[in-house]
């Protein structure tokens, strides 16, 4: 089969996959508030996803690597999401949303990081960069945040599911034309996870990104509730989110140009700078619309740090612990700073505004690009 042609079903997976997740991302918070809970009670229900994902994210992954199959745990997964989606728009208390909630995304999260596992194998297979297959993930976020905004504005955000179960049963039947992965090695033993844990490289590594990653995933809980303290509307968020997004595809799609020219590190550092920056320089704003100018940014910060990140990853860890060391990373990025970035960035933006908050948000990108320079000066650095 054409290298193109076999591609197609997982740059499908991610565009649909991605679709739904800027669903849930922009818009779950005002169904939530449709349904009747507070500020409070949002953030609580928010809280479950990164929770659910610290345990979720490395429980499918080490039966990814245990059963040598992306595929099957992506197809799982993706069932388990869209039974699992049905039952938690149904829920109208909020212990039972809670509830629901935790097992919606115990099936949720991991999708994108078995996704972009199984692309980063594909990539390497094909001896093509794992940014051309990424930025489809993107390209669906970004069009998905439009079209989806544009219907829900017409129908009423009670009807969210919709749209949802739409993309969702889509990244289904796609699932099924997957090509999956090929190991020759044994199956791993909970014993092997154990290296993981071992590997002080990837330990430490892990540790001194969670600086930028808390800052981002604070980002993206309150750029919205910043750019109306600001004075912008709904429409201003949207478009911020299609800028962002539309600037890391670019950067995903264009990749594989510069990406071999130098040690990932060098990226990861420099897209730490990128970020102390555009978080110093949001702080200083004061009109929303200096947000809009400064958001394609977002490319060169997640873009860049998000591809140079994964694959130093997968240089660190053996073969056979690739998915459980993807999404370790993952439950790293979007399950504990998620859950530290909201936490503390409600408890800042509450007491102290939005300007506080992201010059918080630029001092601890600072001190997070600070030590992955030291990291990369040191010998475990250089052991990748």
């Amino acid at each position: 089969m054409p290298n193109n042609q076999s591609l197609t079903p997982l740059k499908m997976l991610l565009f649909s996959f991605h679709a739904t997740n800027t669903i849930i991302i922009s818009f779950l918070p005002l169904y939530l508030n449709y349904k009747g809970l507070n500020g409070t009670e949002i953030g609580w229900v928010l809280a479950v996803g990164p929770l659910a994902a610290i345990f979720s994210q490395p429980f499918w992954g080490y039966m990814s690597d245990k059963y040598k199959t992306v595929k099957r745990m992506l197809l799982i997964c993706i069932f388990g999401l869209l039974i699992s989606s049905v039952l938690f728009f149904q829920m109208n208390s909020l212990l039972a949303i809670i509830l629901m909630g935790f097992v919606f995304y115990f099936f949720t999260s991991p999708i994108g990081a078995l996704g972009d596992s199984l692309a980063q194998r594909r990539a390497d297979d094909l001896q093509i960069s794992f940014g051309t297959i990424r930025t489809w993930g993107s390209i669906g976020f970004a069009t998905s945040s439009l079209i989806v905004g544009a219907v829900l504005s017409e129908i009423g955000v009670q009807y969210m599911i919709w749209p949802y179960l739409f993309f969702g049963v889509t990244a289904l039947i796609v699932a099924f034309r997957l090509t999956d992965v090929k190991v020759e090695s044994d199956p791993i033993q909970l014993s092997d996870v154990k290296r993981l844990a071992k590997n002080k490289p990837f330990i430490i590594f892990l540790f001194m990104i969670m600086f930028l990653t808390i800052s981002h995933r604070a980002n993206d809980s309150f750029i919205g509730l910043y750019i109306t303290e600001l004075g912008g509307g709904e429409g201003l968020v949207g478009i911020a989110w299609f800028i962002g997004v539309a600037s890391e595809a670019a950067v995903f799609a264009l990749a594989g140009r510069w990406f071999r020219k130098y040690h990932t590190l060098v990226f990861i550092i420099f897209a730490g700078t990128i970020y102390s920056l555009r978080w110093f320089l949001y702080a200083a704003v004061d009109d929303p619309m200096y947000i809009l100018a400064l958001q394609f940014l977002h490319g060169l910060t997640f873009g860049v740090f998000y591809l140079a990140s994964f694959e130093y990853i997968t240089r660190l860890i053996p073969s056979i612990l690739q998915s459980t060391g993807h999404l370790v990373f993952y439950s790293v990025f979007f399950g504990v700073s998620g859950i530290i970035g909201s936490l503390t960035g409600g408890a800042l933006i509450d007491s102290y505004g939005g300007g506080t908050l992201y010059f918080v948000l630029g001092c601890c990108a600072l001190l997070g690009t600070l030590s992955l320079t030291a990291f990369h000066l040191l010998p475990y650095g250089k052991k990748a």
